[in-house]
Parts: C-alpha cells; sequence; structure tokens
C-alpha cells in the first residue's frame, strides 16, 4: 500500500509563488500534537455537554427553557 505523507503547502502572497512538498519530521510531529490536542478538547467538550445534560434531564428542564429562564 502506498501511504502519501502530510504535505505543507507555502503560500507567498508577496510574488504568488506557491511551494507544495512534503512535512518535515518538526511539521510532522507538531501535526501529531495537534491532533492530541484536538482529540482532548472534543473530549473535554463532550463530557461536559453529557454533564449539562444530565443535569437538565434532572431537573426536568431542556436547554431551550433554561435559556427562557435565564434569558
Amino acid at each position: 500500500m502506498n501511504k502519501s505523507k502530510p504535505q505543507v503547502k507555502i503560500h507567498n502572497v508577496e510574488t504568488g509563488e506557491i511551494i507544495v512538498r512534503d512535512a518535515n519530521a518538526d511539521e510532522l510531529a507538531q501535526m501529531e500534537i495537534d491532533a492530541a490536542n484536538s482529540a482532548t478538547a472534543k473530549a473535554e467538550a463532550n463530557a461536559k455537554a453529557e454533564a449539562k445534560a444530565a443535569i437538565l434531564d434532572r431537573i426536568g428542564l431542556t436547554a431551550d427553557e433554561l435559556k427562557t429562564i435565564l434569558g
């Protein structure tokens, strides 16, 4: 199987030159860090949304009803 490497696109807005090249080791490492951070943020957001939904369910309100009360 031919797995392609991630590409980096560099656009020089002064000259209009566009360079597309394979990512180097530092860029690949940063991409992995960014992906891990994104996954962590998504998991935290999901956990927060689930906790909020559980509280609303416990008090018997929908999100829209709570917005109306607090609005």
